[in-house]
């Protein structure tokens, strides 16, 4: 089946990095809520004028999780707010029609399905998430879900509270492409764990270009739904997290990588196309181009 191509923008906390906004541990980009919040609408910004017609709130890291490394976990909800409030703004702002996507992360670190909280923490928090990015969001983005349960915990909160608007769930891959999830459990797995909650839309992120193009081919094979894909530049080792000391494989992706790799995706089936760490604007405004939507 096919469906009309929708640009995702791409990473924030890497871009934020990037300017010299945010480090790269700790509070990560919840601290430009808090010091830089315009620097966080001009990242927004910056993806909207390269072509982007959805724009992902920067609450990926406003969780109690990480912001207790401050001690401020009980801010999650403020920081939540504040981060929907900008991408709100930017999308209000924009010249051409810019839907706001209310993130819903890992409650605990990336990749780690072995850390993800019991269903009934999950719900509470990610229901309270839901709460908050309710007026400011058009469409809510379960986003680098590790394994079947988590996505099922966030879908719940996306479905019980805000139910008319369209959910996204979007999965982490093993970086071995066919291995399924991070947590090994098979694509087939994940999407009947999210079925009760009938979501609009399936992607894979916050992974390699490879294995997201692997899972894109397959997934294409399970749904009709629309399908989508956006990948990190590199390759994340076992076991790692933000605050480790675990090698990343950087691949830095060049302009035409990522256009290649858009290519492959959307020929595989794919029509939600985007980027995850490490890929900025400028993949974004060479996809448009190249797609001829510019």
């Amino acid at each position: 089946m096919n469906h009309e191509l929708q640009i995702l923008d791409g990473s924030m906390g890497a871009e934020l990095i990037a300017r010299g906004h945010t480090p790269r541990t700790g509070l990560w980009s919840a601290k430009a809520l808090l010091d830089v919040p315009q620097a966080v609408v001009q990242v927004h910004d910056d993806y909207i004028a390269a072509g982007a017609s959805i724009i992902t709130t920067n609450s990926y890291s406003t969780i109690p999780s990480y912001l207790a490394k401050a001690d401020m976990a009980e801010s999650y909800l403020d920081l939540t707010e504040v981060a929907a409030k900008l991408a709100r703004q930017s999308a209000d702002t924009a010249l051409s029609p810019v839907r706001v996507a209310g993130c819903l992360p890992p409650l605990d670190e990336s990749y780690r399905h072995d850390l993800v909280p019991g269903d009934a923490e999950s719900r509470e928090i990610y229901s309270e998430l839901v709460k908050v990015l309710l007026p400011y969001a058009d469409l809510y983005l379960c986003e680098t879900m590790s394994c079947a349960r988590e996505a099922a915990n966030a879908s719940y909160a996306a479905r019980t509270f805000d139910p008319e608007k369209p959910l996204w769930v979007a999965w982490t891959l093993h970086e071995t492409p066919g291995m399924g999830l991070r947590s090994e459990e098979s694509l087939q797995q994940a999407l009947e764990a999210v079925m009760p909650y009938e979501p609009d839309a399936f992607l894979f992120n916050c992974t390699s270009p490879s294995a997201i193009c692997a899972g894109i081919e397959a997934l294409a094979a399970l749904t009709d739904k629309p399908i989508g894909a956006y990948p990190n530049s590199y390759h994340v080792p076992a076991g790692w997290t933000l605050d480790n000391d675990k090698p990343v494989e950087h691949r830095d992706m060049t302009q035409d990588d990522f256009i290649g790799f858009a290519r492959e995706c959307r020929d595989k089936g794919a029509s939600i196309i985007g980027g995850c760490c490490g890929v900025g604007p400028s993949h974004i405004d060479a996809m448009v181009k190249d797609f001829g939507l510019a």
